[in-house]
C-alpha cells in the first residue's frame, strides 16, 4: 500500500517526536539517568530509565573507567551536570591504605554519557562516601582515615567548593581549628572508622563503625561544618551492636543495626529524635525488629515523600540465598515504624544488595546487588508503599560482580 503525501509527513513527524523525547515502541521517554559503581574492574555503568516501564537501557560507551581504584559510591551535583565518583583506593598486605584514593569528576552529556574531567585528592585517605549540598556549591567527602589516623584512628570530612561551570573542585579550609604551626586544617575530624553520613536540616550525622557512635556537625555558611556537641553520640556497644547505615527523615533519624539478637535475629532499626545542637534522643517506642526471614541490614532509604522506610538486607554470599530482600515500613506521624501490610514483604532482590535509590519520577526503586553484579528494579505504590516487579523484567546486569553504590539524576540543567 502506498502512503499519501500527508500520511508520509504525519509518520515522519511522529518518528521525529519519538527521537526528541527518547521514546521507542517498547516504552516511554527517558525519565532519568542512573550510574552504578563497580569495584571489580574500576568502572561506572550508565543506564537510561524508561518512564513507562522502569526498564534500564545501557548508555553509549558504558561502562566508563571510574578514574581510580575501588569506586565505592557516586554523588551527583544538583541539576545533574556533574557526577563525582568516590574511588576508595587500594591497601597493602597489612590493611593500610596506599593513599591512592581520589574523587573523579565527570561531566554529564547528552543521554547521560560521562566525560572524564579530573581527579582530586582528599585531606585524608580511603574516601568512602560523598554528597553535595542542596545548592550544588559544595561537595562533602568522608575519609575513613583522617591525616592523624595513625594516632587517633579517626576519619574526617573533606569539603570542596564546586565550580558550577567547569565542575572543578577547590579545597575548603576548616576555619575553626588550626594545626600546631598555626595553619587552618583542611579537614573536619569525625570518629573512628566512619562509613557514611546523612544530612538532616542543618545537621550532618556521621556514622562511626569503629566505636558505634554518631559524630554530629552543624552545616554553616561557605561550606563550613560547625561543632555542635563536644563529643560523639553513643548509639551501641562495640562487639554487641553493628551499626551499618543512618537515614534522616523530618523529626526522626533511623539507624540500622545488623547484629542479631534473640528477639531480632534479622537485626534492628533504631529510631532517634533529633534535638538542639544536632543531638539525638531515643524515641519512646525503642528499637524496631527487622522483619522475619531477613539477615544483615546494611542500608536504608526513605522515599521522596517521606512516607515509607526501606531497609536492604544483604544476606549471605549464596546466590540462592532468599535473605537478600527489602524490608518495607510505613512511617507514622510520630516517626514510629509499622511493617507494610503485604504477604510479599520483605521483597526479594538480587544477591547481596548494598545501595538503593528512587527514580526521579518517584515511580520506581532500584537496588545495586554486589554479589551478582545486578540491579533490581521495583514499582513503588505511592499510596501503600508496596513494591512489585517491573512489567518487563526487574533484573538488569551491571557487572559480572561487585556492584557498589548507585545514583540517579532526572535531567541535566
Amino acid at each position: 500500500m502506498t502512503l499519501s503525501r500527508i500520511g508520509r509527513i504525519t509518520r515522519a513527524l511522529v518518528v521525529s517526536m519519538a527521537v526528541v523525547l527518547g521514546m521507542s515502541a517498547c516504552g516511554g521517554y527517558t525519565v532519568g539517568f542512573m550510574w552504578v559503581a563497580g569495584t571489580q574492574y574500576n568502572q561506572i555503568a550508565g543506564f537510561k530509565i524508561d518512564d513507562y516501564t522502569g526498564n534500564l537501557t545501557a548508555m553509549v560507551n558504558s561502562p566508563y573507567p571510574s578514574g581510580g581504584a575501588n569506586p565505592v559510591t557516586i554523588a551527583v551535583r544538583v541539576g545533574g551536570d556533574y557526577v563525582f565518583a568516590v574511588n576508595k583506593g587500594t591497601y597493602n598486605a597489612k590493611g593500610i591504605s596506599n593513599g591512592d584514593g581520589n574523587i573523579a569528576v565527570f561531566a554529564v552529556g547528552e543521554d547521560g554519557v560521562l566525560t572524564f574531567q579530573n581527579t582530586y585528592t582528599t585531606a585524608g585517605n580511603s574516601p568512602v562516601w560523598a554528597s553535595t549540598n542542596g545548592t550544588g556549591n559544595y561537595l562533602y567527602v568522608l575519609d575513613s582515615q583522617a591525616p592523624d589516623y595513625a594516632t587517633t584512628g579517626n576519619g574526617d570530612i573533606t569539603v570542596f567548593g564546586i565550580d558550577g561551570t567547569t565542575g572543578r573542585l577547590q579545597l575548603v579550609p576548616n576555619q575553626l581549628i588550626k594545626n600546631a604551626a598555626g595553619q587552618q586544617l583542611n579537614y573536619f575530624e569525625v570518629g573512628k572508622a566512619p562509613t557514611t553520613f546523612r544530612v538532616g536540616g542543618t545537621c550532618l550525622y556521621t556514622l562511626d563503625s569503629g566505636d558505634q557512635t554518631i559524630f554530629p556537625y552543624g552545616i554553616g555558611s561557605n561550606g563550613q561544618l560547625t561543632i555542635e556537641l563536644n563529643t560523639t553520640i553513643p548509639i551501641g556497644t562495640v562487639g554487641v551492636t553493628n551499626l551499618t547505615s543512618i537515614n534522616v527523615y523530618g523529626n526522626s533519624v533511623y539507624i540500622t543495626d545488623a547484629a542479631p539478637t534473640l528477639t531480632s535475629p534479622g537485626g534492628r532499626i533504631l529510631p532517634y529524635t533529633p534535638g538542639s545542637n544536632c543531638s539525638l534522643s531515643v524515641q519512646a517506642d525503642g528499637a524496631v525488629a527487622n522483619l522475619p526471614l531477613t539477615s544483615d541490614p546494611v542500608y536504608s532509604m526513605t522515599d521522596t515523600k517521606n512516607k515509607f522506610l526501606y531497609v536492604l538486607n544483604h544476606g549471605g554470599t549464596n546466590s540462592n540465598n532468599a535473605n537478600s530482600t527489602i524490608s518495607a515500613y510505613v512511617i507514622e506521624a510520630t516517626g514510629q515504624l509499622q511493617p507494610i501490610s503485604d504477604a510479599n514483604n520483605p521483597y526479594p532482590v538480587g544477591n547481596g544488595p548494598v545501595c538503593m535509590v528512587e527514580d526521579p519520577s518517584n515511580q520506581y526503586v532500584y537496588t545495586a546487588n554486589s554479589n551478582d553484579g545486578t540491579l533490581t528494579g521495583k514499582v513503588i505504590n505511592q499510596n501503600t508503599g508496596q513494591l512489585t516487579d517491573l512489567s518487563r523484567g526487574s533484573s538488569f546486569s551491571a557487572f559480572a560482580a561487585q556492584a557498589s553504590c548507585l545514583a540517579v539524576s532526572g535531567n541535566v540543567d
